[in-house]
């Protein structure tokens, strides 16, 4: 048995950009999200430490993450790991652990222009049916 699931809270570093594969037109669209850490090192200075995490949204989902987020607005993320092999043209391979989400909740402050939905679930594609 095994559980393959993440829940995570973060800030947009870039609009979403949403795209179509090609074979099945689904929609897809890729976060980027910061997650911020406060600690106090050996030393009792306190510092921060911002990772960033690759979060991936397909069909309604996407479009709607597309349509309603923006760059620092505040998310809510539901999903689960995994990890994408990729060759880029320079040779060699690639992996690079990826959240695939399942759910998405809009926090913070609203955009000003038009209503927007607060949560949206999404049913989690196949492994095989690769973003791009």
């Amino acid at each position: 048995m095994s559980l393959n699931k993440v829940m995570l809270i973060g800030n947009l570093g870039h609009d979403p950009e949403i795209r179509y594969m090609p074979a099945s037109k689904r929609a897809v669209t890729n976060l980027s999200i910061a997650m911020n850490e406060s600690f106090t090192d050996r030393n009792g200075n306190q510092k921060e430490r911002t990772d960033w995490l690759t979060v991936v949204a397909y069909g309604k989902l996407a479009e709607l993450c597309q349509r309603h987020l923006k760059k620092g607005r505040q998310v809510y993320v539901e999903g689960s790991i995994r990890v994408r092999e990729y060759e880029p043209t320079e040779g060699g391979r690639f992996r690079r652990p990826e959240i695939v989400a399942s759910r998405v909740q809009f926090l913070g402050a609203r955009p000003a222009e038009g209503t927007e939905v607060s949560a949206v679930e999404e049913p989690i594609p196949p492994a095989d049916e690769a973003p791009f």
